[in-house]
């Protein structure tokens, strides 16, 4: 009798223990803790304070036009171009790249094949790859055709000369042939830029979308109120980053203007999206997660390259940086600084 006691009592606490474990993990969309109508006003004030956030963020690099302390010549602005690449960093690492490890490694998703593959660090090492292979690629296109027009305006321009034949030619041997190793030697640091800002952009659009989505179709008040500060703060510290890369770029006023115009609208386009199909996204559906993983994956693995290959590297293995002790331990804690604020960010974000 006892051990049918004992053996009920077990069978018991197992069924609870189960029945648990089944509760914590739900792949149901959770019930609104608040009225739609208080979410709503706080998707309000977060589409105007993210777009303003963004919008500052994304024109502070330009006050070095206003302030010749903080021109690209000048040793301030390395300081700032490190705190902008932390905080380009820590969001790659802290803030995307767990995103999209959730997502891939959700409960909701089947066991075959999403866990039986690590897609997060695979999709982030192709984009890493890619990212790499469009900037190698496009660097060659432009060296190329530089030397192709450079090779032709001198040969027009010296055919124009008069003289004696074999100096003429001698002339426009030696002159072409330099002119050709100048071409071969790289890219300018504001073509080099140029790209760099195009493919930056490219990938904090598609994380910056992926949250705005997320937070507009929330519809629990007490999620979307302390994400309306942190995202602030988020896209205005990357707006810092990106403003830093266009103002490098020397664009034109219209192309600066576009470039940080629709940095600072897609988070707040995302919300707006969110909003509309409130009714019909599901965040944790299956083709949810998997589109969010995927392109938060991608996303990172883009970021990171960024920072630390583009952003980082030439500036700290810049001579002029080396030769100053100052600027270096200050461009370091302005590193670390970027970083661990955008990292404590996370904690609500």
């Amino acid at each position: 009798m006892e051990s049918k006691k004992l053996v009920f009592i077990f069978i018991l606490v197992l069924n609870l223990i189960t029945t648990q474990v089944l509760c914590e993990c739900t792949c149901e969309r959770e019930e609104d803790e608040g009225k739609k109508s208080e979410a709503l006003k706080y998707k309000l004030i977060a589409i105007a304070s993210i777009l303003i956030g963004g919008a500052v963020g994304v024109c502070i690099p330009f006050i070095g036009r206003i302030v010749p302390a903080l021109s690209p010549e000048k040793d301030g602005f390395f300081v700032v171009k490190a705190f902008a690449a932390g905080v380009i960093l820590a969001t790659g690492f802290i803030h995307i790249l767990p995103d999209a490890f959730e997502s891939l490694t959700s409960p909701c998703l089947k066991e075959h094949p999403w866990g039986d593959f690590p897609f997060t660090g695979f999709v982030a090492m192709v984009a890493t790859i890619l990212t790499l292979l469009i900037e190698t690629s496009s660097s060659a296109y432009q060296q190329r055709s530089q030397s192709k027009k450079t090779a032709f305006d001198e040969e027009k321009s010296n055919m124009r000369q008069t003289g004696h034949v074999a100096a003429h030619t001698h002339a426009t041997h030696g002159h072409t042939h330099g002119s050709l190793t100048q071409g071969e030697g790289g890219l300018s640091q504001v073509e080099r830029y140029r790209i760099v800002s195009k493919v930056l952009e490219l990938g904090i659009i598609v994380h910056s979308v992926i949250i705005g989505l997320s937070l507009g179709a929330s519809e629990s008040p007490k999620t979307i109120k302390p994400l309306v500060a942190a995202l602030t703060f988020h896209q205005f510290f990357e707006g810092v980053g990106l403003g830093g890369c266009i103002f490098q770029a020397e664009f034109k006023s219209l192309a600066a203007t576009i470039m940080g115009a629709f940095f600072s609208l897609t988070t707040p386009l995302g919300i707006v999206i969110g909003i509309i199909l409130t009714n019909t996204y599901k965040e944790d559906s299956s083709t949810a997660l998997i589109v969010k993983g995927v392109l938060n994956s991608a996303s990172a693995g883009i970021l990171i390259y960024m920072a630390l290959v583009d952003l980082l590297s030439p500036d700290f293995m810049n001579p002029k940086m080396q030769k100053n002790k100052i600027l270096q331990l200050l461009s370091n804690v302005s590193l670390l600084l970027g970083a661990g604020l955008m990292s404590l960010i996370a904690k609500w974000a």
